[in-house]
């Protein structure tokens, strides 16, 4: 028999949680429009597994630090696990029906999406255990061509095919997955145990005192706000995509899923070329050039008038996203300490992810003041801007 190495196994873990998590995201509003044809309450799937991000992710990561982070990830996806086993259950036997129905399938996307603050913030904090330093953004790469795999590519259309065959089936089939993938951690060596500490404090103080240590960390502080910077910029012009396709350059419905396949695919680009971009530029120049070229994709889109240019654009700012997210976490991973490096990635997701639904909200109303093109164009001098900071910041010898 062949022995797989740990890090091997927490990349096929990734892997099936995220095909698993892709199948789930098709699946749940597909079921509510089976219940309800309300926009507000199909839509509301998406905004019930998002919130535990706004409203807990920034805790998680301080109850990372006090665990043994490999069995905070096991008991997690075994959750999840019951989870969709209670609602397959309650879909087959018919009692997730009507309204009842829909606050159950609500419930369930919380539920999910809560056990997953906790569990992407440890995942995060395992890798630096089972690889070299020096191998830290080729692993981090294959880890987000993982997820994107599962999330974008795999998961929702071979979750809208499950669901056509019977509507309780990509929830088993979620569920499976993630049993899998937790068998596989668990299977990790026993390194992630914290330090013994003779009193704990609150999670409130514990969180409190790792914010303070960020803000007291100059060039971490300042990756944290640039993420915020990106994921705003990046989320503004995404949210109006769909009608720039429809009325910008006239395409049909089905273009706008071909565009979103290109977007993945810069993504997949992005983070498996990370590392190769760090060995040969240098961290700064590596973030600095994302910030730059994600600039120039986003010049390209809001100026396209066809297909082409779009796609274009959209291939390039999705490379640079991936490359900026796999320097940027092995950055992080390598700089905070141990003990804190749970809630230095829960910081930097909280800002991230609070920073995405602010940008959404932005271009929304940028692009019904003044045109949809318009949130799109703005975030180029910004991007442009942050390169310049990041330059400096992130310069060698600093």
């Amino acid at each position: 028999m062949v022995a797989v190495s740990p890090y091997h196994r927490l990349l096929s873990a990734t892997a099936l949680t995220n095909i698993g998590d892709g199948i789930r995201q098709a699946a749940l509003p597909l079921l509510v429009v089976t219940m309800s044809r309300d926009p507000l309450l199909v839509a509301g799937v998406t905004a019930a597994g998002q919130a535990p991000w706004l409203l807990f992710g920034l805790f998680a990561g301080a109850v990372v630090d006090r665990v043994d982070r490999r069995r905070l990830v096991v008991v997690v996806d075994v959750v999840r696990v019951v989870l969709l086993a209670a609602l397959a259950g309650a879909v087959a036997t018919g009692l997730a029906v009507g309204a009842v129905g829909v606050v159950v399938v609500h419930l369930v996307a919380f539920g999910c999406g809560l056990a997953e603050t906790l569990r992407d913030t440890a995942a995060a904090t395992l890798l630096p255990r089972l690889v070299d330093d020096a191998e830290l953004e080729r692993a981090n790469g294959r880890l987000l061509n993982a997820e994107i795999a599962g999330n974008e590519l795999l998961g929702p259309p071979l979750g809208g095919y499950l669901f056509g065959v019977a509507l309780v089936l990509p929830f088993a089939v979620n569920g499976g997955a993630l049993a899998i993938a937790a068998a596989l951690v668990l299977s990790l060596p026993n390194l992630f145990a914290p330090r013994p500490a003779a009193r704990r404090a609150p999670v409130l103080a514990e969180t409190a005192e790792g914010v303070r240590w960020l803000g007291r960390h100059r060039e971490l502080r300042a990756l944290v706000g640039l993420t915020g910077v990106f994921a705003f910029t990046d989320s503004a012009w995404f949210a109006v995509l769909v009608l720039y396709v429809a009325e910008e350059i006239g395409l049909p419905p089905h273009a706008y899923g071909l565009l979103l396949g290109v977007g993945a695919v810069g993504g997949l680009l992005g983070g498996g070329t990370a590392a190769r971009v760090v060995r040969r530029t240098g961290i700064g120049v590596a973030l600095a050039g994302s910030l730059a070229l994600a600039a120039a994709g986003q010049a390209l889109l809001g100026l396209a008038g066809s297909a082409v240019p779009a796609a274009l654009g959209l291939l390039l700012g999705s490379f640079a996203f991936g490359v900026w997210n796999v320097v940027g976490l092995s950055h992080r991973q390598r700089l905070a300490p141990s003990g804190m490096l749970g809630r230095v990635i829960a910081a930097g997701r909280a800002v991230a992810t609070s920073a995405a639904l602010l940008g959404a909200l932005g271009g929304g109303l940028l692009a019904s003041a003044f045109g949809v093109r318009v949130p799109i164009l703005l975030g180029v001098p910004v991007l442009l801007v942050c390169a310049v900071v990041a330059a400096r910041r992130f310069r060698p010898g600093r």
